[in-house]
């Protein structure tokens, strides 16, 4: 069989562990006219080989964690607004296991209150390690190190399996080398567990993908399943580099009786380990990431999607994302195999799976899928790119390869060692010098002189603390990131960004964070804010602290916060919001506008146990007072409890038969509880305030077709913004 010119080269140099099983790979170039003869190496030989590659590829992992704890160590940047959120989401998750300090297992729907937005495996993978390694950022960034030991495992066995060790060896060596990735080391975001885990769910797929004897194995389906199902949980994004993949694997499966059952059964294994924290927070989730993608790329200006300028956003940014040395012994190893094999160039650019060994079509075809899907993201960041490096890499280290053999045939193997650690020097070199600019000497802001004081005069107790500025140095996130160390319950939260929050803000808060200079707010609400409160006589400055680049920091706390002239309570206003929601959307207004600055100023969430506490003993005396029954309904419909909600609003409904509007606040939870079809039996009994409300008719309608009827389509087609403009005359200003 004919194969193209470059892989061709790496397999006659180098055994393949994919076709070893079935066609021996040549040992060397045979003389002309002469049969490649193969044999098999000696069990000790081949144990002697495989444990010093394993010994290679941990010794490289170990190298590249070293050089980041010497980073870490050297640079005192502070974690900006996504670090220090995924931080506090690692923390969040470690104390729900019960491994961290003040944390204790609560149950499984408040460990999935935790990741309404992203899924939570990383989380809890990262708040494991920090149980061990300490919850400081510096000491946090070990579940790094593992994340990306993952990635060069990956990396390295996919590379042994297409072209050998020494190749698999290579492949690791330039993902580790890779400037963006090498920054992603010790940035603690997602986007390093995302390339790990999405580059594992490939490779497991592609093995199970190949067609008999290497792959269909039930054990390879299993393998696949799962990895796909992590990637997923790690974080949704993974689906940009996974979903045509997995689509043509599962279609090719689906075609083949014998890897039937196993497709059914992995998109079973798939959709059981989705299923927990996509039903408790699929509203969340799909809120998240409209904001995320489409709100957020719109606002960014990023090009259109089907745009020519969205295709080539990411190519035009290779040398950005690689450095200048990694991709360019692959682009010339390119030029001089199209130059030599030019004659037969067209016909293996027709017919180009052809002439492939094994596993490199399925590679190819996925950093292709996973560019042109990323590319079409309506939201544009260098970083979203990242689960595609390590397949592009691969690929790049086939050209390095191919340098090294063409050295090797003219000059000898001393020479092709020499050529590739040069150039694996000039990488290391160029990543370095880029990593070592980088570094920050000095924090931008005295985060840790602030929070050290507000938790000096408040112990451990949960505090909320509201920071008004909002900077890389300076936020709410990295204030509650630092507030939670060793066990600490302080919380930052922002508020104040509307004018009309001023009041409250300044009636409810009992710590504020104020910023000058390079640490001031941008806002203009938040600089009134600022100015509001120094000027009140309710808040005394305990604290202020100069930042490096000349900024000021500022302390501010109520001047009594026990006692009458302690901050007001939210729990009368709370209960009157609630009640006002028996008046249908006229009511749920005002409830929100005040819920979120609520949310903020009381982090903790502690007038809910107050309301709870109260509501349940007024039901203890009347247990049909509406004021407390509608405050337990509001309190469980905000915590995520669609099950105990809909109890709730059942018991509503019998007490009020003529308002429709417990009705719908039952089908609205039911609807978000995955049980469309108690839903339709709700909606069913109230046949006669479904007529006379158009909410109702569009819920019943939707509930309908969500049940599995597509004949309610039609009906709702009407009945939808029948209900929409409903809502909105209720809304309208009289």
């Amino acid at each position: 069989m004919r194969h193209n010119g470059v892989l061709t080269a790496v397999c006659r140099t180098t055994p393949s562990l994919v076709t070893a099983h079935a066609t021996p790979p040549c040992a060397g170039r045979p003389r002309r006219g002469q049969r490649a003869q193969w044999e098999p190496p000696h069990p000790g030989v081949q144990k002697r080989h495989d444990r010093a590659w394993w010994l290679g590829l941990a010794g490289l992992w170990a190298l590249a964690t070293a050089a980041d704890r010497l980073w870490l160590a050297a640079d005192a940047r502070l974690p900006s607004w996504d670090q220090a959120e995924y931080l506090n989401a690692a923390v969040s998750h470690g104390r729900a296991l019960g491994l961290l300090p003040a944390g204790s297992w609560q149950g499984w729907d408040a460990l999935l209150d935790l990741s309404p937005k992203i899924p939570p495996l990383a989380s809890l993978v990262n708040g494991a390690v920090m149980a061990t390694a300490g919850t400081s950022p510096d000491q946090a960034a070990w579940a790094l190190a593992l994340w990306h030991g993952m990635l060069l495992l990956v990396v390295g066995c996919w590379g042994r399996q297409l072209a050998g060790g020494g190749f698999g060896l290579l492949a690791a060596a330039l993902v580790a080398l890779t400037p963006s990735l090498a920054a992603q080391r010790v940035d603690f975001t997602l986007d390093l567990p995302l390339t790990a885990s999405t580059s594992l769910a490939l490779w497991q797929l592609g093995r199970w993908q190949a067609p008999p004897p290497r792959g269909g194995r039930w054990s390879q389906a299993l393998a696949a399943a799962l990895a796909l199902a992590a990637a997923l949980l790690v974080k949704q994004s993974a689906l940009l580099v996974l979903t045509l993949p997995g689509l043509w694997a599962g279609a090719r499966g689906l075609a083949t009786p014998r890897r039937r059952p196993q497709v059914l059964l992995g998109l079973a294994l798939v959709l059981a380990l989705l299923f927990p924290w996509l039903r408790h927070n699929w509203i969340t989730a799909i809120g998240g990431t409209n904001r995320a993608v489409f709100e957020s790329g719109a606002a960014e200006g990023d090009p259109p999607p089907l745009s020519l300028a969205s295709l080539l956003w990411y190519p035009r940014r290779v040398a950005e994302l690689l450095g200048p040395v990694l991709p360019l012994p692959a682009a010339v190893a390119a030029v001089l195999a199209a130059w030599r094999r030019r004659a037969r160039l067209p016909d293996r650019l027709l017919h180009p799976v052809r002439h492939l060994p094994p596993g490199w079509a399925w590679l190819i075809g996925c950093t292709l899928s996973g560019w042109l899907v990323t590319s079409l993201s309506p939201n544009k960041d260098l970083r979203y790119f990242s689960p595609v490096l390590p397949l592009l890499l691969l690929l790049i280290a086939l050209g390095w390869w191919e340098i090294g053999r063409l050295v090797r045939q003219r000059w000898g193997r001393r020479w092709a060692a020499a050529s590739l650690g040069a150039g694996l020097a000039a990488g290391l070199t160029a990543t370095v010098s880029e990593g070592l600019r980088a570094i920050e000497t000095e924090p931008a802001a005295p985060l840790g002189a602030v929070v050290a004081e507000v938790r000096r005069q408040v112990g451990d107790r949960p505090t909320t603390v509201v920071v008004v500025p909002s900077r890389p140095a300076l936020n709410q996130h990295n204030v509650t990131t630092y507030g939670r160390l060793d066990g600490g319950g302080i919380l930052g939260r922002e508020a104040g960004k509307q004018p009309e929050e001023h009041p409250l803000v300044l009636e409810r808060s009992g710590w504020i964070v104020l910023g000058e200079g390079d640490l001031a707010p941008s806002r203009k609400a938040s600089k009134e804010l600022s100015r509001r409160v120094r000027r009140d006589p309710r808040f005394v400055r305990v604290g202020t602290w100069t930042s490096p680049g000349g900024g000021t920091v500022e302390l501010w706390r109520r001047r009594r916060l026990e006692g009458p002239g302690g901050p007001a309570r939210f729990d009368t206003d709370f209960i009157r919001l609630a009640r006002g929601m028996e008046r249908g959307p006229a009511g749920l207004v005002p409830l929100f506008d005040r819920i979120g600055i609520e949310h903020q100023l009381d982090a903790p969430f502690d007038y809910q146990k107050r309301v709870e506490s109260w509501a349940r003993a007024r039901l203890a005396r009347d247990a049909d007072d509406r004021d407390a029954l509608w405050s337990l309904a509001l309190l469980a419909t905000l915590r995520n409890r669609p099950a105990e909600a809909e109890g709730w609003y059942e018991r509503l409904e019998r007490l009020e038969p003529d308002n429709p509007w417990p009705s719908a606040y039952r089908a609205v939870v039911l609807l978000a509880g995955w049980n469309p079809w108690k839903a339709r039996s709700v909606l069913a009994g109230a046949a006669g305030k479904v007529e006379a409300e158009p909410v109702l008719r569009g819920l019943q309608d939707l509930s309908t077709l969500l049940s599995g009827n597509p004949l309610a389509l039609p009906s709702l087609r009407h009945s939808l913004p029948a209900a929409v403009r409903a809502v909105e005359n209720d809304l309208a200003p009289e």
